[in-house]
């Protein structure tokens, strides 16, 4: 493929990223990327970058028996994602920065304040969908192009983004990469948090070639944000609902997560009478169902998604469950009451079963309101028309909203499935999705 003309712009085509280790097949029944392709046969430019561009990113780090994706940070799949970025920025004239923390920039522009910036992440939650992260990326290096081909000359410089680590899949905290960068966690900290095998965040930027010494918060990149628009996939159906192809984000839940262990008595399955037994499997069941109905009448979310068992044997009684809980609701005091009910449940439980139960927790993210003024702006750049609406889901948007303005806008999901190989976004409704960006871009660059 040809490199970018004169202009700084890029083939028709855009080249594809390198391949990687992981490719294959969705499984049966999965929608994969390439699903609703026939909306791009002969259709608009951006179509056809958009379909390239995803296309070519599909294969990285996908678990060919699920079709899911596993794309944790600072591992091989991530790195793959990275030269992909890489790739496509310098197909466009781009200059690249990574900065401290392992955030990727492709600049439009000369990098400096002010500067209109768009993107999301590339990494993934456990056997995750292909659209939550790098539909904004992808998006986000389409609406340049939009703008490229339309002769526009942004007056500020327009930037790219790919934050690292957003999902929290390998080392616990979300958003690690925008956290950092903001200060809204302590480097040291960030640093010494480990994944499931006992490696450091330290040691995983070590071994992926960069210097955790340069983590941390950095006020000069911040300080070049002057609006950070954050395009999403939505992770639910209230597009759908509403009948809409893009939605304009009022704000974020509060959310954050929990972990709790439970400490009993490690005993042989066949030989201990139940009256004898200390077993944490029974104290964490009840606080798993204890979280579902205090949640439901809270009008709240709790989900108990990660446990881990020691010894985990068939025919051991446990001596110890660990596990972890993810809750959300729409405000902050909601939140916190929901929390201490289930903390208090799960005490309670833990002194009938014999039980020690300890809560630790790992994050918490306030609520969020997108400053208004630039959520307007992107309202009038729509024609006026773009529904608002609430998500429960957490962004890096919505780390960076307490530094800069910040706002983000959603792309209608068919069924609402997030988080899963069947997450899905339609071709066409991804092509709106760039247009709606474009326009943006333009209206805040200009």
């Amino acid at each position: 493929m040809s490199g970018p003309d004169r202009a700084g712009r890029p083939a028709a085509v855009p080249p594809a990223g390198p391949a990687a280790p992981g490719s294959g097949a969705p499984g049966p029944g999965v929608p994969g990327p390439a699903a609703g392709r026939g909306a791009v046969a002969g259709g608009s430019a951006t179509a056809v970058r958009f379909r390239s561009l995803l296309d070519a990113l599909a294969p990285i780090g996908r678990d060919p028996a699920s079709g899911g994706y596993r794309r944790f940070g600072w591992t091989a799949a991530d790195l793959a994602c990275r030269e992909w970025f890489a790739g496509e920025a310098a197909a466009r004239g781009m200059d690249r920065t990574v900065d401290g923390n392992g955030n990727l920039w492709a600049w439009w522009g000369t990098p400096g304040p002010g500067a209109v910036v768009t993107g999301s992440h590339l990494d993934s939650v456990p056997n995750g969908g292909a659209y939550d992260g790098p539909l904004g990326v992808i998006s986000a290096f389409c609406a340049v192009d939009e703008l490229r081909d339309r002769d526009v000359t942004p007056a500020r410089p327009v930037a790219v983004v790919a934050f690292a680590d957003e999902e929290g899949a390998r080392f616990g905290v979300a958003c690690l990469g925008s956290r950092l960068l903001s200060g809204a966690i302590e480097r040291d900290r960030a640093l010494a948090l480990t994944d499931a095998d006992g490696t450091s965040l330290a040691d995983a930027m070590r071994a992926a070639g960069a210097d955790p010494r340069a983590a941390g918060a950095d006020p000069e990149v911040l300080g070049r944000i002057g609006a950070f628009v954050e395009l999403h996939v939505e992770q639910g159906r209230g597009l759908v609902d509403l009948g809409a192809p893009i939605g304009v984000a009022t704000g974020i839940w509060p959310h954050g997560r929990w972990r709790y262990r439970f400490a009993g008595e490690a005993n042989h399955a066949g030989t201990t009478r139940l009256a004898d037994r200390r077993d944490p499997m029974l104290t964490f069941a009840n606080t798993v169902l204890s979280a579902r109905k205090k949640a439901r009448l809270a009008g709240a979310l709790a989900t108990f998604g990660r446990v881990t068992v020691v010894p985990n044997g068939t025919n051991a009684v446990p001596s110890t469950v660990d596990g972890w809980l993810d809750a959300r609701a729409p405000d902050e005091v909601t939140l916190q009451e929901l929390v201490a009910a289930i903390g208090q449940a799960a005490t309670e439980r833990g002194q009938r079963d014999g039980v020690e139960v300890a809560v630790s927790t790992e994050s918490v993210t306030p609520a969020v309101a997108f400053d208004p003024t630039l959520r307007q702006r992107l309202v009038a750049a729509l024609g006026g028309g773009a529904p608002e609406l609430p998500t429960g889901a957490g962004h890096d948007a919505g780390i960076l909203a307490a530094r800069v303005p910040t706002a983000m806008l959603f792309v209608r999901n068919p069924t609402g499935v997030s988080h899963s190989p069947a997450e899905y976004a339609a071709d066409a409704d991804c092509v709106a999705g760039i247009h709606a960006l474009a326009a943006v871009l333009e209206d805040l660059a200009g």
